[in-house]
């Protein structure tokens, strides 16, 4: 078990911190959900959905008698109309089998016709509800409320008085149910028999549809219903009576007794406040009014939905993140849809959505600083030893790299400058000349080696260790390695030709320069070595040490390229391979087959250096045998080997 002081796992540190964040997100959003601006944008939200498939229109919905265009037409008067017209309408409602009638029409003063007036108090009952008016008048000394009642007889035969004043939301939009006990529309459901108990604060209105939506019928028309209406059009309903114009007006150009509601966000028109009385009324007496969620449970959703958003990033995020908040945010509005569908409660959605897209952002944001930082570190440790290439791929995809060691199959490359050491005593005293030398050579022998994908262990001195296989993935890294050493060979007689041009020019003698190269392949440990002060990412293993033995063996045998048996196996069918010699090499206690690679050979004279390579080796060639001075001809690659051979068989068996 782990100490106290134990580093945490990966997994739990990023558990922690995407728990935090939720926490942190939850907090933030929910405090800023308590700001009258947030509300508002709640509140929108309900006015989509609300209105995204509403219920259908009660049955037993109100009438409406609208006061519209088509009856000031049919009538050929001007408001206000006289009293008596009202009444007229009110007996003719009445014969028709109306309930209850309410009139949204203040007569809180007498009209200019006192017979007018009489005539409507004559007509008014028990079935009659008359609009009232309540204002706050708001000034720096004190708040007033003026309550504005009809006339004192139009109340005397029995009608009854209802306040028709609604209250508008911050942005000037009707949602909510009035709260008044001798409401209009509470006062005339309970007149027409219908038992409606007191909405809670904030019960949001259910609307229906656009203007028009519930039934109307215009003013002319009720006069006379039955030349001009279908028979019971009246029968046992609630009738209400107010101004709605057939063209229901603009919320930009305004208009009489209208008012913006949620379905104005979709259709742009106002709602007669004929029609918003009916529509608060069917809420009351069908249930359908929309309960505002209590303050925890909107806390509760919004730390739902940042725990949501936190067990969605918890392991990673990436190009699907984007996708997964667009989901959760579509599935939070559907289900504030369904619960103010079916559960008849709003629940706001823009403060959970908030709260995911901001964990899941910040966590994206976090995660993406995360990934520059160790795109910059993984430029910054292997551009030394890596092609730009495989710099960019580890840097976009860091699972390739297993930093701290590990085992893999590696061909190592180790090359050597001959003769440098004579180069360097005649320019002891020109140590820039010398300086520049060795840059002009490691350069070109460096860019071999990362153009062909190998990475740069170290430089000793002249000499370079290089890799293949690691860090990244290399099928094909022994053929890599034997191509570098073949274009290594290529690029120093490029720099000779170069360097005796300007040493003829300069009127100095140039040395060729020649290296020896050593190949091996085999099983290594592979990673970032060294200290806490300096490390450097490099390969350790009994491989490593035998390719460098090769490297020093190239001048015993007279070839620029010593490779071993697996890297020869790896290579045989893309390159030609000639065996040297069965040889146990300076700490191995194995006979160790070694190889060359020739960059040109037919097929005979191959067959004819393994016969006598073979014959060598079981004693049977010998000083004079024709085969060497044959393929010394035929195979010019391998001329100095010959020599070398023609000297070895010439000695007394036994000797060194």
């Amino acid at each position: 078990m782990a100490g106290p002081s134990a580093p945490l796992p990966a997994l739990s540190r990023r558990g922690l911190q995407v728990g935090a964040l939720a926490l942190a997100a939850s907090l933030a959003v929910s405090l800023l959900a308590q700001l009258p601006g947030w509300r508002q944008v709640e509140l929108t939200g309900f006015d989509y959905l609300s209105t995204l498939s509403p219920p259908p229109v009660p049955a037993d919905a109100p009438v409406i008698v609208a006061i519209d265009e088509s009856s000031f037409a049919e009538l050929q008067r001007q408001w206000p109309w006289p009293r008596s017209l009202h009444a007229r309408l009110v007996e003719s409602l009445r014969a028709a089998g109306a309930k209850a009638i309410g009139l949204d029409i203040i007569f809180a003063e007498p009209s200019a016709d006192p017979a007018a007036d009489a005539a409507l108090a004559a007509a008014l009952g028990p079935d009659v509800v008359l609009a009232g008016d309540e204002t706050l008048i708001e000034t720096p000394q004190a708040d007033q409320v003026v309550r504005v009642e009809p006339l004192p007889e139009f109340t005397e035969r029995g009608a009854r008085a209802g306040i028709a004043s609604i209250v508008l939301d911050g942005d000037g939009t009707l949602r909510r149910l009035p709260r008044y006990d001798d409401g209009f529309a509470r006062v005339l459901a309970e007149t027409a028999g219908i038992t409606v108990a007191a909405p809670a604060a904030g019960t949001l209105i259910q609307a229906f549809g656009p203007a028009r939506t519930l039934p109307t019928v215009s003013y002319y028309q009720a006069l006379d219903p039955a030349e001009f209406l279908p028979e019971g059009t009246f029968r046992d309903r609630v009738v209400i009576v107010g101004l709605s114009m057939q063209s229901a007006p603009t919320a930009e150009s305004g208009g009489a007794d209208a008012y913006s509601t949620s379905w104005t966000r979709r259709s742009g028109r106002l709602v007669s406040g004929a029609e918003i009385q009916a529509t608060v009324l069917s809420n009351l007496a069908s249930g359908l009014a929309i309960r505002s969620a209590p303050g925890w449970l909107g806390v509760a959703s919004t730390l739902a939905a940042a725990l949501l958003a936190a067990f969605a990033v918890w392991r990673g995020t990436g190009w699907w993140t984007g996708a997964i908040v667009l989901a959760a945010v579509a599935v939070m509005a559907l289900a504030g849809y369904l619960l103010i569908r079916e559960g008849g409660i709003f629940v706001p959605v823009f403060a959970p959505a908030a709260a995911f897209v901001l964990v899941a952002a910040g966590q994206a944001g976090v995660d993406y600083a995360a990934e520059r930082r160790a795109r910059r570190a993984i430029t910054r440790a292997f551009s030394q030893y890596l092609s730009p290439v495989l710099v960019e791929r580890l840097a976009a995809d860091p699972s390739q790299l297993k930093l701290g060691g590990e085992r893999r199959t590696l061909s190592i490359l180790f090359c050597d400058v001959r003769g440098f050491t004579t180069i360097s005593e005649q320019m002891k005293s020109e140590p820039e000349r010398l300086t520049r030398l060795i840059n002009r050579l490691l350069g070109p022998l460096s860019q071999v080696v990362l153009d062909r994908g190998g990475t740069i262990d170290k430089y000793i001195g002249d000499c370079i260790m290089a890799f293949w296989n690691a860090p990244l993935d290399d099928p094909d890294h022994a053929v890599h390695a034997v191509d570098a050493a073949l274009a290594m060979i290529g690029a120093l007689d490029e720099l000779n030709r170069d360097l005796a041009a300007e040493a003829a020019s300069e009127g100095r003698t140039h040395l060729p320069l020649h290296v020896g190269i050593g190949i091996n392949t085999g099983d290594c440990v592979v990673g970032n070595m060294g200290s806490e002060f300096r490390f450097d990412y490099s390969a350790l293993g009994d491989a490593v040490n035998l390719a460098s033995r090769l490297e020093g063996q190239t001048k015993v045998y007279g070839v620029p390229l010593l490779i071993g048996a697996a890297t020869a196996r790896l290579v045989g069918d893309r390159h030609t391979v000639a065996e040297i010699d069965s040889v146990r090499v300076k700490g191995k206690n194995d006979a160790e087959t070694v190889s060359t690679v020739l960059p040109t050979a037919d097929a005979d004279a191959l067959a004819t250096h393994a016969a006598l390579i073979a014959d060598a080796r079981a004693g049977r060639a010998g000083p004079g045998d024709r085969r060497v001075d044959e393929l010394q001809l035929r195979l010019p690659w391998l001329a100095d080997f010959y020599d070398g051979l023609r000297e070895r068989l010439a000695r007394p068996a036994g000797s060194a």
